[in-house]
């Protein structure tokens, strides 16, 4: 069965459902971000534990109320303040524009609609009800969001990791399969996704994956003993970036005054300084993560070592400026 429904959702909450989607890889044969599919897995995996905790508040309020026998003036103040920032201070926050989208449901997400508009709705509308879901699911830190819509992805790793057995996988981001000893799932600070640590089987090396990226994980029946100098390698790499396990290199980079205050403000996926020279940087951190950053700084962050690291970002540059060609 499949049905369509108009839901009627101030700009800010849909725009912050299109940008999960787009994070979470929720795309059409177009490359066209795929908000419905999204938002299926979103009503499936989220309802339940949105019903509990609507219940468990709502029935925290009764209390309260209830609890009063002769209300004066202060604690109906206090009680009205409650109710107030619970319920009208949380839509003010999601007042301004509104949009419209057309949600199509089928299967699991269907059942969930109807069960909605059977049993919750009350005085409320179908359209009200849904945009008190998202605007509560976006309430959640985005790692935790994650783990939400990915939660079949997320429990077969956990799995994997509690009972110590090798899982199978593949990435969005790769061709290949892989066959992995998982250590930990760890988030990141900067991004907030979730990122799985582990040994692939074959090369012997630790390989980092995002969650929302793994693709049809599978736990054997293969156990394997923890190697605890390598677990303990991973628990250094979980606390400070755990999108990559690679080694660390130690790298020198020389940065402009402007360099400075770039390196002060972008904070994503910024490389911890070891220690400051003058104008020079020094770093013990992954290469790729150190290319990635310093990307962005152009002609005021330039690189004196290691010459791997140096030979990336001027190969990098050359490119662009042949892509560019000459100034006409």
């Amino acid at each position: 069965m499949t049905e369509k429904y108009k839901i009627y959702l101030p700009e800010d909450i849909r725009s912050r459902l299109i940008n999960d989607a787009e994070l979470f890889e929720f795309m059409r044969g177009d490359e066209a971000v795929n908000l419905n599919g999204f938002l299926k897995e979103l009503i499936v995996n989220y309802f339940d534990q949105y019903r509990q905790e609507s219940e468990e508040l709502l029935n925290g309020i009764m209390e309260d109320i209830t609890s009063v026998r002769s209300i004066r003036n202060r604690d109906a103040a206090a009680l009205a303040d409650k109710i107030i920032s619970t319920y009208i201070r949380g839509d003010a926050a999601s007042s301004g524009r509104r949009s419209v989208i057309t949600l199509t449901v089928s299967g699991q997400s269907y059942n969930i609609i109807k069960t909605i508009e059977d049993n919750l709705l009350q005085d409320k509308s179908l359209s009200g009800y849904m945009k008190d879901m998202f605007a509560s699911y976006l309430a959640i830190p985005r790692s935790r969001r994650e783990e939400i819509i990915f939660r079949d992805t997320y429990e077969t790793i956990q799995k994997a990791v509690s009972e110590r057995r090798r899982l199978t996988l593949s990435s969005s981001s790769s061709v290949l399969k892989f066959k992995v000893e998982p250590y930990i799932i760890a988030a990141s600070k900067e991004e907030q996704c979730n990122y799985l640590l582990c040994r692939d089987v074959k090369t012997k090396k630790a390989r980092t994956f995002r969650i929302s990226r793994i693709r049809t994980p599978f736990v054997t029946s293969e156990k394997y003993p923890v190697d605890e100098r390598f677990a303990e390698r991973i628990r250094t790499i979980a606390m400070r970036s755990p999108q990559s396990a690679s080694a660390d290199i130690h790298a020198s980079v020389q940065l402009t005054e402007a360099g400075k205050r770039k390196y002060r403000l972008i904070v994503k996926n910024r490389p911890a300084v070891t220690r400051i020279e003058g104008d020079v940087y020094i770093f013990d951190w992954p290469e790729m993560q150190l290319e990635d950053y310093f990307r962005r700084f152009g002609k005021d962050a330039v690189v004196l070592k290691p010459k791997s690291l140096k030979t990336r970002l001027r190969n990098y540059y050359a490119q662009a400026l042949e892509a560019y060609g000459e100034e006409c």
